[in-house]
């Protein structure tokens, strides 16, 4: 396989998150669950961008209010841990995350890890630099190629030649010392063979170290008047080249973890979500009753 390009593009889903992200902020009503427009400055759209049909304001309303959502969760629960004594933050996956930009003054007490592509990162590490934001010490890159694989064992899927593990020891993490570890619009394009690697392989991390992790519910559990937009939400995933092929069930996803090694698993639905972030707001802003939930699991 060709080497990717030095300076590959974001996928079309890391843009869309951004653009949703700058939205909320541009077309909500305070208060805002998440400030972030640093992402569309690194997406740069054209100027148009807003005319998408994917950015229609009210079609893609719950969708945009379950993103910022996600990312709010996290980010207080890596303020919560921070507190608790925890140094290290790994963002699996990290696309066009912003964290670090947004909250220096919290960021920079951690060291954080940005696993993603190779291509992709690079063109994230020139944006950064070229807007004037650097790359601080404590901001570490970690480029792994998911795509490349190569046979495993006699009937289990292809593994990763490159390991995040080995690749985040290499940029510095300690692995004596626990983690925060984020995993946020992933699972649903991870077999649940590789999403089942990915929790054995953080429940093999310090004592102390934290999974956050999304996942989407099997559609037939969504509310019947929600059951099109998953749908659509899931077609567009399909078109764009990366479809959902992984939804899990709360016991089943807990089961998961357990089995991992995880010693204290938690399921975070979606109302629970809904009801931390956006209860009593007068616009009537609120994730989908079956958007993405969160398991919480701790070593």
């Amino acid at each position: 396989m060709p080497n990717p390009k030095p300076y590959a593009a974001p996928d079309s889903t890391a843009v869309r998150v951004a653009l949703w992200r700058a939205m909320h902020v541009q077309i909500d009503p305070s208060p805002h669950v998440l400030e972030d427009q640093i992402g569309l400055h690194l997406a740069a759209p054209d100027q148009n961008w807003r005319q998408r049909p994917d950015m229609d304001p009210q079609a893609t309303r719950s969708f945009r209010a379950s993103i910022v959502a996600r990312s709010r969760f996290i980010e207080d629960l890596v303020v919560e841990r921070s507190e608790r004594g925890v140094r290290q933050y790994v963002i699996l996956g990290a696309g066009l995350d912003t964290f670090a930009q947004r909250c220096p003054e919290i960021a920079s007490r951690l060291r954080i890890f940005e696993v993603d592509r190779p291509g992709p990162q690079a063109w994230k590490r020139r944006r950064l630099i070229s807007l004037g934001f650097g790359i601080p010490e404590w901001l570490r890159f970690v480029p792994v190629d998911f795509e490349e694989s190569q046979p495993s064992e006699a009937g289990l899927p292809p593994v990763a030649r490159e390991s995040w593990r080995e690749r985040l020891a290499a940029a510095g993490f300690d692995s004596r010392q626990p983690a925060l570890v984020a995993s946020a619009g992933v699972s649903m394009y991870l077999t649940r063979d590789a999403n089942m690697a990915t929790m054995r392989q953080v429940a093999a991390l310090a004592p102390g170290t934290t999974l956050a992790m999304t996942f989407i519910l099997p559609v037939e559990l969504a509310p019947p008047k929600e059951r099109a937009g998953i749908e659509a939400s899931a077609k567009g995933a399909r078109a764009s080249g990366t479809p959902f092929v992984s939804f899990f069930t709360p016991p089943d996803i807990l089961a998961m973890a357990r089995e991992a090694g995880f010693g204290h698993v938690q399921h975070i639905s979606a109302d629970d979500i809904a009801q931390r972030y956006f209860a009593g707001r007068a616009d009537g802003l609120r994730p989908p009753s079956n958007g993405e939930e969160f398991l919480v699991a701790t070593i």
